[in-house]
């Protein structure tokens, strides 16, 4: 059941951009309280995302004076706002889009955002799990489901070795598909063949192409899903069957390309861009349904790396920055 609520808690901000160590500050700040449509989550751990480095970094404008930084957490519902379903109180939940166009994000004891924003977290997921799930969960579910079933599908997914990509495998592969992967750390191949990939292949080899081609048969690959569309493009369209989709959810390496229409065009190839952060409450409670499902059987692994104190909130932001890591970096916050 829900506990008092304090009228201060502890948190972390920063009101200007720059490395973690100068600019995040550990301290206390009043507790929020939940507007009309809102709800109050006492928060257990705040998951630490690359977007949320780089957005403290300077990747993008502050937008607000003081920025409590990190959009995914999980934990407890402690109050209501006006036009919510009380029965949510007490609910143990995870979030996202937490510091998405908000200055208050989850690296905090407390967090008051739209009821819409929270999912239900299974029993058996610890807080530290469910502070892995909101934007890296979703977006591999929405990646992998969006453009249609994949049910007896050939999914190629880049990067497995990345946290969204691990989860996309495991989706698609829970979904019906058959599953390719690829990775530029051929160490983490066997982790990668677990979660039920049928070959993985290293993105650097020469011919990827051809590879891909001899694992993937006659029937071809039909969906390729990648967080550097850019940079691996050309091979991408080269790839994909006629009439196949390549989703994009990132393109770091190369933001700016250019788009060999024809090829695509003579292909028949859809280019499906997804941001989930845009993704309306109704359909990410779906694909929410689709993460919990898996929980709730036990057939999505969901590593954590570490586990850092809130006070500790810098030293977690700089392992993400190192990327040297198989796992979500959470902050616990309770």
């Amino acid at each position: 059941m829900p506990g008092t609520i304090p009228k201060l808690m502890n948190a972390v901000w920063y009101e200007a951009n720059g490395d973690a160590a100068d600019v995040l500050v550990h301290g206390e700040m009043p507790v929020p309280q939940p507007a009309a449509g809102e709800v109050l989550v006492r928060l257990g751990a705040s998951g630490v995302n690359p977007s949320d480095v780089k957005a403290r970094a300077g990747s993008r404008p502050m937008g607000f004076d003081r920025v409590i930084p990190h959009s995914d957490g999980a934990g407890t519902v402690e109050m209501v706002g006006e036009g919510v379903d009380p029965d949510l109180q007490g609910r143990r939940v995870y979030l996202r889009n937490g510091q998405w166009q908000r200055a208050n994000g989850t690296a905090a004891e407390y967090i008051a955002l739209d009821a819409g924003l929270v999912h239900p977290l299974p029993d058996n997921v610890s807080f530290e799990t469910g502070a892995a799930l909101g934007i890296p969960a979703l977006t591999a579910a929405y990646a992998v489901l969006k453009d249609g079933p994949v049910d007896g599908e050939t999914v190629l997914v880049h990067g497995a070795g990345g946290t969204v990509a691990r989860l996309a495998v495991q989706i698609a592969v829970d979904s019906g598909a058959r599953v390719i992967a690829t990775t530029g750390d051929m160490a983490k191949s066997g982790a990668i063949s677990a979660l039920g990939a049928e070959a993985v292949l290293d993105y650097r080899d020469t011919d990827l192409a051809a590879a891909v081609a001899a694992v993937a048969g006659a029937g071809g690959v039909g969906r390729i899903i990648d967080a550097e569309v850019g940079a691996n493009l050309a091979t991408s369209i080269e790839i994909l069957r006629p009439m196949g989709v390549l989703v994009g959810y990132g393109s770091v390496l190369r933001p700016v390309t250019e788009l060999p229409f024809l090829k695509m065009m003579f292909k028949n190839l859809t280019l499906s861009s997804i941001l989930v952060y845009l993704v309306g409450d109704d359909e990410a409670a779906a694909y929410a349904g689709v993460v919990n499902d898996m929980l709730e059987r036990g057939v999505l692994e969901v590593p954590v790396a570490k586990v850092f104190p809130l006070a500790e909130t810098a030293a977690a932001h700089r392992m993400v920055e190192e990327e040297a890591r198989y796992g979500a970096v959470i902050v616990k916050t309770a």
